[in-house]
């Protein structure tokens, strides 16, 4: 995909966009890769004791500006490579059919970091300093994921980093203020949030395969293509509710977390729509199913665990 490059392309002033505009920019859906991981890994702590909910809100609050900045680094890089037009397909674009200078997006970004900063101060003084390194590499990561000289998203391991850092590490890092401890119960219990968290980068990376493979990235979706990068999506739905039954039959998880199941409807719906479409816009609310999967999931996950501590 080739950058427009007529004079209606170019930014415009951008103080009269209204909310919608800059909401979008934090790519709104994707948000749930960071809420979810902190409400479980918060809900997993209730066992061990009292929550501390200063803690949870700022990293609650932490999260979500990290995964708003890296979208805006996606946002700014993808505009600076020529991969955004204002025919893209997606809600990313802001630059090119919004009219946002990629400078303010990039203030944007940093200023998130900068917060995410100083909330990470307040948490590493009420736990631990050793949380300063992780969230330093969390946050590298994001900025590395589309920056840098060698971008994640162009390698095979973008699902892998993603789900990791925005999934299973949040997680661990929420349960761990709470607890001063990482548990072997914590890391079972955030194994299918890290599958599902990688599944919604595959998911774009899936939507976007053509695009991507004309300007070199090396994703898994065009490593495999489209029909085996479904199947592995598919793979990826059933591994993380069949965990969850492992987990229910070996008794690690109460009951009530076989709630998850109610949230079935959106994979299937994710699969179908995917093995239909063969255009982007087509494929597009295929990748929001994707990320609703991961965030009804996590919430009936959470419940469960919630429910399960009071009547175990």
């Amino acid at each position: 995909m080739q950058p427009n490059l007529q004079g209606n392309s170019k930014p415009v002033v951008e103080a009269n966009k209204g909310f919608q505009v800059w909401w979008q920019l934090t790519r709104p859906h994707t948000l749930t890769a960071a809420f979810v991981p902190v409400v479980l890994g918060t809900a997993l702590a209730l066992k061990e004791g009292n929550i501390h909910f200063g803690l949870f809100f700022a990293m609650l609050i932490a999260c979500l500006l990290i995964q708003a900045a890296t979208n805006m680094f996606n946002e700014y890089y993808d505009f600076k490579r020529g991969l955004d037009t204002e025919h893209s397909v997606g809600i990313g674009g802001t630059i090119v059919r919004d009219g946002i200078k990629p400078k303010t997006v990039m203030q944007l970004a940093l200023g998130c970091y900068a917060i995410a900063l100083l909330l990470g101060v307040y948490i590493c003084m009420n736990s631990s300093w050793y949380l300063a390194l992780v969230g330093l590499i969390c946050m590298a990561v994001g900025y590395l994921y589309t920056g840098g000289p060698l971008p994640i998203s162009y390698t095979p391991f973008g699902e892998l980093f993603s789900g990791l850092f925005m999934g299973m590490f949040i997680i661990l890092i929420a349960f761990f203020i709470q607890t001063g401890t990482v548990t072997t119960g914590s890391i079972l219990f955030s194994i299918p949030i890290f599958i599902l968290v990688s599944a919604i980068n595959l998911s774009n990376n899936i939507r976007d395969l053509d695009g991507d493979k004309e300007n070199g990235r090396k994703t898994v979706a065009v490593l495999l293509g489209k029909q085996k990068a479904v199947t592995l999506l598919a793979v990826m739905f059933a591994f993380s509710y069949l965990w969850v039954l492992g987990l229910i039959i070996s008794g690690t998880a109460p009951i009530w977390t076989a709630l998850v199941i109610l949230s079935t409807v959106k994979p299937f719906k994710a699969i179908q729509v995917f093995k239909k479409g063969s255009m982007p816009i087509q494929m597009a609310p295929a990748m929001k199913a994707t990320a609703q999967t991961n965030t009804i999931f996590g919430l009936l996950f959470a419940i469960g665990i919630f429910v399960g501590h009071f009547f175990s």
